[in-house]
């Protein structure tokens, strides 16, 4: 039986961790579980489980994240949101636990830091996301395999086809209504304006050893093929499933082994067509910003999250509009000087710095 701390459980992914070990109750059991936050659904969790540690992470931090280090555990699974995820994974890492990876913060923000720990200390990093958990079982479950390039395919969105003049007076819940996912809000704007993307490419980069000119992006509208992967010899293979993310979670748990789930299966006699469309950077300025972030590394990363989660928030709480996430981020990375990662404290003086001058943009922004 594999053993589950979950971080994040009342979250979209959490959720989803939960219903797996309902579905598989003498395969998984949580023994700690830890939500942001007091909530009469993760009240109900505790209840339902009854695992040996659990705590709330805004009433008792330091419990929440001895939590991420639970002796009984086999698996860590991260499902925190935002920057606050990556402490988790870090504890998790030097406890010497396998981390299941869905908080895309810890690879985006920690980079270097939390890969040459996992190398240290002997961890595996299972990722969770669908376009990395594609890109994984195309290499066949290995983070090591060789190849030619990644190919990481974005549905486009909410808004894919609009034009700048539209994207000034969309609506949180506009953004909200993604064409394929069911997701959190925060990724689900991210997805709108492909910021999750650029985040997924960082992710590669250090999930893979990939050098950015080997990662690709391409528009698939059906979100029906979730990553590829070309070799060296010009072959491309490419992972396929309805969009699910049962599938991901529950594989993070179970591989090599693949057990049943209630997602749906993808029915080829309806599934006349796959279309795949160039990614026009000129749609998506935040996706291109992204990726110079990425590129310069550093500490950069951080602040680009830090200034967006500030920014979408404001955008969701209808102070800003969805065009200001971009003036809001692009502002912060502009007064931001880039360092070299050298450790976690460092990284969150990056953040809180980032996010106070994101704060002040969003104020003069929403006056």
């Amino acid at each position: 039986m594999k053993k589950i701390a979950l971080i994040g459980s009342t979250g979209s992914i959490g959720k989803q961790v939960l219903n797996a070990v309902r579905l598989h109750p003498n395969t998984f059991k949580i023994v700690a579980l830890v939500s942001y936050d007091k909530s009469k659904e993760f009240a109900r969790q505790v209840k339902e489980f009854a695992p040996i540690m659990h705590a709330t992470a805004a009433d008792d931090k330091a419990v929440a994240l001895k939590c991420a280090e639970c002796e009984e555990a086999d698996v860590v699974f991260n499902a925190a949101a935002g920057f606050a995820g990556l402490e988790y994974s870090i504890r998790a890492i030097k406890a010497g636990k396998t981390l299941a990876l869905a908080n895309k913060e810890t690879l985006v923000c920690g980079g270097e830091l939390v890969t040459a720990l996992a190398a240290k200390n002997g961890v595996e990093i299972i990722p969770v996301d669908s376009e990395h958990s594609a890109i994984w079982q195309c290499l066949g479950f290995s983070r090591k395999a060789s190849f030619k390039k990644l190919i990481i395919t974005a549905s486009g969105g909410a808004f894919r086809g609009y034009t700048e003049e539209q994207l000034k007076t969309v609506t949180p819940a506009q953004a909200l209504n993604h064409p394929t996912w069911q997701m959190g809000k925060k990724i689900t704007v991210d997805s709108a304006t492909m910021m999750n993307k650029a985040y997924e490419v960082i992710e590669a980069h250090e999930l893979y050893g990939a050098p950015y000119s080997k990662i690709d992006t391409v528009i698939q509208p059906t979100s029906v093929v979730h990553s590829m992967v070309e070799f060296n010899d010009g072959s491309v293979m490419a992972q396929m499933g309805t969009p699910d993310m049962e599938v991901p979670i529950q594989l993070a748990l179970t591989y090599p082994k693949r057990m049943t789930t209630s997602a749906k299966p993808l029915n080829f006699k309806q599934l006349l067509t796959i279309e795949f469309l160039p990614l026009l950077k000129k749609d998506y300025p935040l996706y291109s910003l992204a990726l110079e972030c990425g590129k310069a590394g550093g500490t950069m990363p951080c602040a680009l999250n830090a200034a967006d989660e500030v920014a979408v928030k404001a955008f969701l709480d209808g102070k800003i509009a969805f065009t200001d996430i971009y003036t809001t981020v692009a502002q912060v990375i502009a007064n931001t000087q880039r360092d070299d990662i050298v450790s976690y404290k460092q990284l969150e003086k990056v953040d809180g710095s980032a996010r106070w001058k994101a704060h002040k943009l969003v104020y003069k922004l929403s006056k």
